[in-house]
């Protein structure tokens, strides 16, 4: 349904042999003869019809088009398919969130009484929501520790076992994930490989090369890139049999669309299909038009910060390594770095993203201190933005964690992280030097 409907409203898929810069800025949307060269943004709730035939034929899924733009509309469709492209997929839904994006991801594959295996190092948020809230619901995790040896991490697989979920690069642990490890286990147990994408970014890594079926993103991070909306997607790679016999949901008659079999009606993407048709029906996290126009401008300079990210945080890290106010620092590009070959195996580049975390040097006292400290870098609850900001996970993000489940998911109490912005890097290490230094004065 996603792909069509795209087609519908200019958002056209494009050759494969297009460079991820020339899909950042040009993938998604051909413009009309005479039309606008930039995408609109069709502030539309509603869409006109001809007849109640048409509508009847919209409403049982024989025929793509826009109903209401809960389940879809022209400018959320474009920037659809410009993620779609950019990650080598046969379609997306984007969502009002990140954390939608991964709650539909799972929703729309896993029911009550079955089973989860993720990664221990996932997002404090995502961790919450597989531990608590969805256990509430009656789908169970298991979590894994995403080092230990693969005939380990088998005993964690059970036959209700529905789904694989990682994260590209962990947050805020940053440890790169092992792609063909997980990827084994996945077409071992024969269940589908979930990605979340959000901190390296299809510039620098596309997982459904490795193995992943479905990735997640927070477009709120660096696909917006200038903290000004908050928005989800997640994608297809069309690369999994969902006709195996272990979802139903998606090969029996869907009796609220007049019958409709997924994987028959859509070969190429029954699970976006499936996802758009009945969740974003009811659950409703649609992302907004404006929102999408938003994230659209955003993708069409994330090649060039993306890399500019990279070279700030490598710089930084560089210097905080050597620093005598600093305990420990971890980047995944930082020479020494165990994961910094997993970067050259899996990634577009050696640029490792923009994300870095340091031990500071004292008790929590002197954090605070370091923090306030700080001028050109800010405190706030966010990353992938284009200015620089700082946090400390241990109270904040990962807060509502257990102390052994902080240290799980790679959190200690001294730990700073750190998502690196686009501005001078001479400008960010002066800021940081001045702050570690003012600590104890």
């Amino acid at each position: 349904m996603s792909k069509r409907t795209i087609r519908k409203t200019a958002a056209t898929p494009a050759p494969a042999t297009r460079g991820q810069g020339t899909i950042c800025i040009q993938g998604g949307y051909t413009p009309t003869v005479g039309g606008p060269r930039v995408l609109p943004i069709f502030q539309s709730t509603t869409y006109k019809y001809e007849d109640l035939d048409q509508v009847e034929r919209l409403f049982a899924l024989k025929e793509a088009g826009y109903k209401y733009t809960r389940t879809g509309n022209p400018t959320v469709a474009a920037f659809e398919a410009k993620i779609t492209e950019l990650e080598g997929g046969t379609g997306a839904v984007a969502l009002a969130s990140g954390q939608a994006a991964n709650l539909l991801a799972i929703t729309n594959i896993a029911n009550a009484g079955d089973h989860i295996v993720a990664a221990s190092t996932l997002y404090g948020g995502t961790y919450t929501l597989l531990h608590r809230t969805l256990k509430r619901y009656g789908i169970e995790t298991t979590f894994i520790d995403p080092e230990a040896p693969e005939r380990e991490l088998q005993k964690a697989f059970r036959p209700n076992t529905k789904l694989l979920i990682a994260e590209t690069i962990g947050n805020p642990g940053l440890g790169i994930l092992d792609f063909a490890k997980f990827a084994s286990l996945a077409r071992k147990f024969d269940v589908p490989f979930v990605v979340d994408n959000t901190l390296a970014t299809p510039i620098l890594c596309r997982p459904f090369q490795l193995g992943a079926n479905i990735i997640t993103h927070s477009a709120t991070k660096y696909i917006d890139g200038h903290a000004t909306s908050l928005g989800g997607v997640m994608i297809d790679g069309g690369n999994y049999n969902w006709a195996n016999g272990k979802f139903p949901d998606l090969t029996e008659p869907d009796d609220t669309y007049a019958g409709t079999r997924y994987v028959e009606k859509f070969p190429t993407n029954a699970y976006i299909a499936k996802a758009r048709a009945q969740y974003l029906r009811d659950f409703g996290a649609c992302l907004s038009p404006f929102n999408a126009f938003l994230f659209n401008l955003g993708l069409e300079t994330l090649h060039l910060r993306i890399q500019r990210h990279s070279d700030n945080a490598l710089a930084l890290a560089e210097f905080l390594s050597t620093h005598p106010k600093v305990n420990w620092v971890i980047y995944p590009g930082l020479k020494g770095n165990p994961n910094r070959a997993r970067v050259k195996k899996y990634f577009q580049s050696n640029a490792a993203s923009g994300i870095l975390t340091f031990g500071i040097k004292g008790n929590t006292k002197a954090a605070r201190t370091f923090v306030k400290n700080l001028k050109v870098a800010a405190l706030v609850v966010h990353i992938g933005d284009a200015r620089t900001s700082v946090l400390h996970p241990a109270t904040s993000t990962h807060a509502q964690l257990t102390p052994e489940q902080q240290r799980s998911a790679g959190i200690t109490p001294d730990m700073i992280r750190v998502s690196v912005g686009i501005e001078d890097a001479a400008d960010i290490i002066a800021d940081f030097d001045q702050a570690l230094r003012g600590i104890g004065r």
